[in-house]
């Protein structure tokens, strides 16, 4: 018998519309005693046929949806959308070997992240189905980049939603840390023990926009982590430059990333910055630029308020140790904050301290982390420039 998974009545047109995730309260029946992550093929109510999909019997996403297509979900399924994938970073960072290869969905790989460092893979699985197929996926990396090694790095949170346990470990190969070159910076990566995958590869874009904002400023990076903001802040000419970070590990990254470029205008500090920014407040410091690049505050749906008064009370902390007419270059995130009502509380805050904004840029992660247009999950990240007045 096959394994199918009948909709509802009425509930196929998001998924008609091209978003890939079918959830549990919008399923009718299933067919052929699927078990978590096995493909089934997705129909809808009146038995035509959609697609196919991973499927999960306890997962609020049901199915997450492969193909449109009844074909094998093999070796050479695997290679061509990879494949694709890879040629699309290419177009675009021509000149680059360290780039997202595959963003999950927007790339038609539900729930798996591939990251490439170098000579070296790193690689995430969300969902059970790609956890399960994880040898072959990792048999096809071998085949295209011929990897020094592959890491996995399964600590998200998500994972817990599919009942995956969470762990890190080198899956293939022989790993060692590598410097990469982003924008003519080099930063030293570990792919074990670093952030995220090794780095993060999101912000690349917004790191070089900071640049012609800090010439002869004096410029305060929270959040810092392994001081790609500082760095390019130094790069447009910043007279000084501080960054903070809660996490030892991150800020000796930094001043390590900052000896390794050759700059020695900047300091890193290990501190809460919610109890930082208090403390610089009262000791009458100033900064000409400040840069918030702040963890999610807001990881689910349930938990959106909450972030949001996060966002406000780090945001006009930030605005009240910044001279008049300086730059604020704030971001979140958290996929659940919407980028108005992200903006909507950036303004906000800045009413409660007296400060007017004048919005000079707004964009999302780089373009190797691209926005399926046909499912708003995938658009997370917002990174906002503004001027202070």
């Amino acid at each position: 018998m096959k394994k199918q998974v009948t909709l509802r009545k009425n509930e196929e047109h998001r998924i008609v519309k091209g978003h890939q995730w079918g959830f549990s309260n919008e399923i009718k029946s299933v067919q052929g005693d699927p078990e978590a992550g096995d493909i089934v093929e997705l129909l809808r109510h009146d038995g035509k046929f959609m697609g196919i999909g991973l499927y999960h019997p306890h997962s609020l996403i049901a199915v997450r949806m492969l193909s449109r297509e009844r074909e094998e979900v093999t070796f050479e399924f695997f290679e061509r959308r990879i494949s694709t994938a890879l040629q699309l970073r290419k177009r675009l960072f021509p000149d680059s070997e360290t780039y997202r290869v595959v963003h999950g969905e927007s790339d038609f790989l539900p729930g798996l992240i591939i990251d490439k460092y170098n000579e070296f893979l790193s690689v995430q699985a969300f969902s059970y189905g790609m956890e399960r197929r994880m040898t072959l996926i990792c048999d096809v990396l071998e085949s295209i980049f011929h990897p020094k090694a592959i890491v996995a790095r399964n600590e998200s949170p998500l994972r817990a939603l599919e009942r995956l346990a969470l762990d890190k470990q080198v899956l293939r190969g022989t790993l060692d840390q590598t410097i990469i070159s982003e924008n003519g910076l080099k930063y030293k990566v570990d792919l074990l023990n670093g952030q995220k995958t090794g780095f993060f590869l999101d912000q690349r874009e917004n790191r070089k926009l900071i640049r012609r904002y800090t010439a002869n400023a004096a410029v305060l990076d929270c959040f810092c982590n392994d001081g790609g903001f500082a760095l390019n802040a130094a790069s447009g000419g910043a007279a000084n430059i501080t960054g903070l970070d809660v996490s030892q590990t991150a800020t000796a990254t930094a001043r390590v990333n900052a000896t390794l470029n050759q700059m020695n205008s900047m300091h890193f500090e290990t501190a809460d910055v919610f109890e930082k920014l208090a403390s610089l407040e009262r000791e009458g410091k100033r900064f000409d630029v400040v840069i918030l690049d702040p963890p999610s505050f807001s990881k689910s749906k349930k938990t959106v308020a909450t972030g949001l008064r996060g966002y406000k009370e780090i945001n006009a902390n930030a605005l009240k140790v910044m001279n008049p007419g300086g730059i604020l270059a704030t971001a979140s995130c958290s996929h659940h904050v919407t980028e108005e009502s992200f903006l909507d509380t950036v303004e906000a805050a800045a009413r409660t301290v007296h400060r007017s904004l004048q919005l000079l840029k707004l964009s999302g992660a780089s373009p190797d982390h691209p926005v399926l247009t046909s499912m708003p999950e995938t658009k997370y990240l917002k990174f906002a420039i503004f001027a202070a007045n």
